[in-house]
């Protein structure tokens, strides 16, 4: 993909950015930055995409980006509604790896944290308690000053480091390409899939958003994402099931279609090849983790 590079801002007395955003179109792009990120969406749902990983995001989750990986937060329509009163609830801190110097890392007490920001550089979701624990710990990033919110950073690094339940996101091989000068195209096709994934996408029409010929867009997609634009639509589609088996409102064949597959043997067939579990094994673990 061809993210954009985000600018992140810290505070003339601040090493390293922390912030609280509340509207959903804060950063709403394809972008990567030089700094760790860790977040905690504390409210909102949405389609998350961290390197080459497409996957739904509820509230309550928390990830920790690492350096250079491209990512977007991409929240649900209704969100944007001008007569909806649903609202984001964001928490993030940016820092530079080398920002306690350039030999903190490399002291031997550190070594679990310098792992830790190795494996974010592929993206890593946090669960269990840990999950609880860091996003109370943001939350006093907030109105922390001095020595106290470094410490509470090193904190949350800590905890994350010896938790055993992180999950990798982007897989081993993916490669960022950032030439810049393609960012308004590949968008365009970040968008308007997002919009119309329900339905079936032409290649001549998708061919049209990007501006160039059917011929020339699959080879132009695959090579900018490592993946075939069906594999892409398919993915999003599969993380949009996913949301909705979270929220348990629709029985599934009402699930399958509004997700955008045209029947019930492709929905479960590229449910499982997509997450590894049929969609009632995948409700049902995300019922039992819920009820925990």
């Amino acid at each position: 993909m061809k993210p954009q590079l985000l600018k992140v801002s810290t505070g003339p007395a601040q090493s390293f950015s922390v912030r609280r955003d509340v509207v959903p179109y804060m950063n709403n792009k394809w972008h990567y930055h030089p700094e760790i990120e860790l977040i905690h969406l504390k409210k909102g749902v949405g389609t998350q995409f961290i390197g080459d990983s497409i996957k739904s995001f509820k509230s309550g989750d928390v990830i920790l980006v690492g350096p250079h990986l491209a990512h977007y937060w991409r929240f649900d329509d209704i969100y944007f509604s001008e007569q909806s009163k649903t609202t984001a609830d964001v928490r993030v801190a940016h820092f530079s790896e080398n920002f306690w110097g350039d030999q903190f890392l490399n002291l031997p007490e550190n070594k679990a944290i310098k792992t830790l920001l190795e494996n974010s550089k592929r993206g890593l979701q946090i669960n269990g308690k840990v999950k609880t624990q860091v996003s109370e710990l943001l939350e006093q990033m907030l109105v922390a000053e001095g020595t106290p919110r470094i410490l509470l950073l090193l904190e949350a690094l800590t905890l994350i480091a010896n938790c055993n339940q992180t999950v990798k996101l982007s897989s081993i091989g993916f490669k960022q390409d950032y030439d810049e000068t393609e960012n308004n195209r590949i968008n365009a096709i970040y968008d308007y899939t997002l919009e119309n994934f329900r339905r079936k996408i032409h290649l001549e029409e998708i061919s049209n958003v990007a501006v160039i010929s059917p011929n020339s867009f699959c080879r132009y997609f695959k090579s900018k994402t490592k993946k075939t634009y069906s594999r892409f639509v398919t993915e999003i589609r599969v993380g949009h099931a996913c949301k909705l088996l979270m929220e348990n409102k629709l029985n599934m064949k009402q699930l399958c279609y509004e997700s955008g597959f045209n029947n019930l043997a492709s929905f479960h067939k590229y449910f499982k090849v997509t997450t590894g579990k049929s969609p009632m094994n995948y409700q049902k673990e995300f019922m039992s983790g819920a009820n925990q």
